[in-house]
């Protein structure tokens, strides 16, 4: 497989591996049809960038967004992209929005040039939705999304921690497995 397709692969599977982790297999077309159109949707959010992560459930006709943004404008976007959707009777906003802090801006840019200025990890760079999430609350530090291998994951958390000012890194990030 070319780098390029390696890029689109790991851009689609980023909502889908985090956003579905933990959730069961949709029994019905209707159900997948939902979730493709979340899923869809999410990844058109304007201001949805790498310091970002935003996880969904579909449970019948309600969908329930997850996780942390750094803007309270994109917590309100993702909700109202979703409420349009057919099929999708509620939407249950339950996005944390991280406090503006100076000191955590200072470590999201750090923590982005240890980890994707990587030689190992530059690989996922490239696209627009990059596939390893940076999230900073307070100084501590979560890494969610998908990496392509143990030894991807490792490193990354290694970077992270290896950044000055950094109270505790969560590695949350999930092996595709290939």
């Amino acid at each position: 497989m070319n780098r390029g397709m390696q890029v689109f692969a790991l851009m689609f599977v980023l909502l889908s591996a985090t956003s579905l982790f933990g959730q069961q297999q949709a029994l019905d077309p209707a159900q997948a049809r939902i979730q493709k159109e979340v899923r869809h949707e999410l990844l058109m959010l304007p201001y949805f960038g790498v310091f970002d992560n935003i996880e969904y459930q579909v449970n019948g006709n309600t969908v329930t967004l997850l996780g942390s943004v750094t803007r309270p404008t994109l917590k309100s976007d993702a909700a109202n992209a979703l409420k349009h959707i057919e099929g999708v009777d509620r939407v249950d906003n339950k996005i944390d929005v991280l406090p503006p802090s100076p000191m955590d801006d200072g470590l999201r840019l750090a923590l982005f040039h240890a980890i994707y200025g990587y030689p190992s990890l530059e690989k996922y760079s490239l696209g627009v939705q990059k596939p390893i999430r940076i999230i900073v609350k307070n100084g501590h530090v979560e890494l969610d999304g998908v990496v392509d291998s143990e030894a991807d994951k490792n490193a990354a958390g290694l970077r992270a921690n290896g950044v000055p000012g950094i109270f505790s890194v969560a590695n949350n990030l999930h092996v595709t497995g290939r």
